[in-house]
């Protein structure tokens, strides 16, 4: 497996970082097609790998299939059902172009979240400090799903609003529903 060439690397956090400050043409630096939405998925996977061996290798084997079926369902649903909703909309011909920026975009999130618990673990923020960036990122998050879904599908502000809350609280209810359920059978 070869590395992609810097040029695309280079596209990729271009386009990631202009949708990052709300610039709408972030959204033509990322391809469109339905392999362009399978190689968006690879991080994700790839992360979701490592994690399972990493479980695996630290005798924590029992618990690695269902946190990577969790994981899983984490990294799909969103795009099944944004799908649902673009088509509801009549609004599936955009939907590779949102689905793959919507997924790049997700690695910002990742990426500034990582910063703020390191700079909390190392003492750079405290407690305090780091709950008040949770939750400004909280909404952060929140403003960034809905600017992608306001222009990568070309909905209006309301509809945005209504993917963003649907797919949210779809893939919460996917992702936890089944642990509560299997919980309380065991």
């Amino acid at each position: 497996m070869t590395a992609p060439p810097r040029g695309i690397l280079q596209t990729l956090f271009r386009g990631i970082g202009l949708i990052a400050r709300g610039r709408a043409e972030g959204l033509n630096c990322f391809g469109q097609s339905p392999r362009a939405f399978l190689v968006s998925l690879l991080p994700g996977l790839g992360l979701m790998a490592g994690t399972l061996a990493d479980s695996v290798i630290s005798g924590h084997g029992s618990i690695a299939l269902t946190m990577l079926l969790s994981s899983l369902c984490a990294l799909l649903a969103p795009p099944v059902l944004s799908y649902e909703l673009a088509r509801l909309w009549g609004r599936e011909a955009f939907w590779n172009r949102y689905a793959v920026a919507f997924n790049w975009t997700r690695w910002l999130l990742v990426l500034l979240f990582f910063t703020a618990r390191l700079a909390h673990r190392s003492g750079l923020v405290e407690a305090r400090g780091f709950q008040l960036l949770a939750i400004g990122l909280a909404f952060y998050a929140l403003w960034l799903s809905w600017f992608v879904a306001r222009h990568g599908l070309a909905l209006t502000g309301m509809r945005a609003a209504l993917l963003v809350a649907g797919v949210n609280i779809g893939t919460l209810l996917l992702v936890l529903v089944p642990g509560a359920v299997a919980g309380r059978a065991g």
